[in-house]
């Protein structure tokens, strides 16, 4: 089943009675020649590029709950390659040009909206460190345009420009950044995997990974035994939970991240825009809904909710930037578990164990890394060796300290990144 404008119109003239499932709920194999734990964003692209990319068909993605439960559909939807150091800045440069493409990839509508992004700074010192970013993005190959307070007024009219504890000095314009679907992306690369032969088996918890003679032999889970020669790890917040059924502790803290929505207003936000004295991110959705989000709640938990205190403290950022935001009225929140690395950035790597391979440590940035993540983990499950693009992301850089990706200068504090 293909999507495509005359299909949509004459499925919409015979009642929409000629559309079928996105994907099958086969029963599990007894076995596979790969298994990917988690049915989120990256897992189900992992899986896509395992199959079309490498040829693995016969390969299984084990879900506890139900396709896309988890933080792809529990994100700010927000899409970037403005990053800084070597190691991450090819990264998410790769990943942008995925997401540019990926809607003929998939034949399915994710919504990427390449509405652009723009990084305010309040002062000269958050001016200068916004020309070294851009002038990084630019040696990247990604685009950047800096922005003065009269550019920048022209184009975004109704921020508090003259507030007297963050006045705002211009802003760095990351064009091609912008949002996607989340769900939808999620369901894109379920269905692409699908249509190539991936099992995804839905409600399927798993419950110990079975090991022999340091090399990895299936997993045990709730609809049974499966075994496999090679399983790949892929469970955002969870992913300390599950890398201790194989004995390995992980340098991971999971904290709840909470985002917003509120009713739905007339287009007013044509970009995302970030706050560059708090950590605040805010765009409008299609369906009117300003979406935004700021910091963790700064405490462990695996619990998808927020408390008041860090919605309170959103809110304050907010108001702080953008005053006519105070007449839009809530409509809901809902918590993401982000697993959060020492240096804020990601590890997709080998374990010690023959076979089990890991990508964890997204922090912030697991949702605009989709398909990179994806297609990274799936080379280095299929051939044994990392993508040029995720080389940087080693485990054991946290053991001796050599290659640690700290982007934002905060220090080895989970919770900072």
């Amino acid at each position: 089943m293909r999507f495509s404008g005359w299909r949509v119109i004459r499925e919409g003239l015979t009642g929409n009675r000629g559309w079928g499932p996105h994907w099958r709920d086969p029963e599990p194999k007894p076995a596979y020649d790969a298994l990917i734990i988690g049915g989120g964003g990256h897992g189900l692209a992992t899986a896509y590029y395992l199959a079309k990319k490498h040829g693995l068909t016969n390969i299984a993605v084990l879900e506890k709950g139900h396709i896309g439960s988890g933080n792809i559909g529990r994100n700010t939807t927000i899409v970037r390659a403005n990053y800084f150091l070597p190691g991450n800045s090819a990264f998410y440069s790769h990943s942008l040009k995925l997401w540019e493409g990926l809607e003929a990839e998939l034949n399915y509508n994710v919504m990427h909206s390449q509405r652009g992004i723009i990084n305010l700074f309040h002062s000269d010192g958050q001016r200068d460190a916004a020309v070294r970013r851009g002038n990084a993005m630019i040696n990247q190959g990604d685009d950047a345009v800096l922005l003065d307070r009269a550019q920048l007024r022209a184009m975004l009219p109704y921020l508090d420009y003259d507030n007297a504890r963050f006045p705002i000095y211009g802003g760095l314009y990351h064009a091609r950044g912008g949002t996607a679907r989340h769900d939808a992306v999620a369901w894109g690369y379920a269905r692409g995997a699908d249509r190539l032969g991936v099992d995804l088996l839905q409600n399927c918890e798993i419950t110990g990974i079975t090991i022999k003679d340091g090399a990895v032999k299936g997993v045990e889970t709730t609809r049974g035994p499966i075994r496999a020669p090679k399983v790949g790890m892929v469970v955002a917040g969870r992913s300390s939970q599950v890398a201790a059924l194989a004995g390995i502790r992980l340098p991971i803290e999971s904290h709840v991240l909470q985002a917003f929505v509120t009713e739905g207003l007339k287009p007013c936000i044509d970009h995302v825009i970030t706050f560059g004295m708090g950590h605040f991110y805010i765009s409008q959705s299609d369906k009117g809904g300003l979406v935004f989000g700021g910091d963790l709640d700064f405490y462990a938990s695996y619990a998808s909710r927020g408390n008041l205190p860090a919605a309170e403290h959103v809110m304050e950022a907010g108001m702080a930037l953008m005053p006519m935001i105070g007449r839009a009225k809530l409509l809901r929140s809902w918590g993401g578990i982000m697993d959060m690395s020492p240096d804020g950035s990601p590890i997709i790597d080998r374990t010690a164990v023959e076979g089990l391979f890991l990508n964890c440590g997204w922090c912030y940035g697991g949702f605009k890394a989709v398909p990179a993540s994806g297609d990274c983990f799936a080379h280095l499950m299929a051939t044994g060796e990392p993508k040029a693009e995720a080389a940087a992301f080693r485990l054991d850089r946290f053991r001796d300290g050599v290659g640690i990706l700290d982007e934002e200068g905060s220090g080895s504090q989970h919770n900072l990144h």
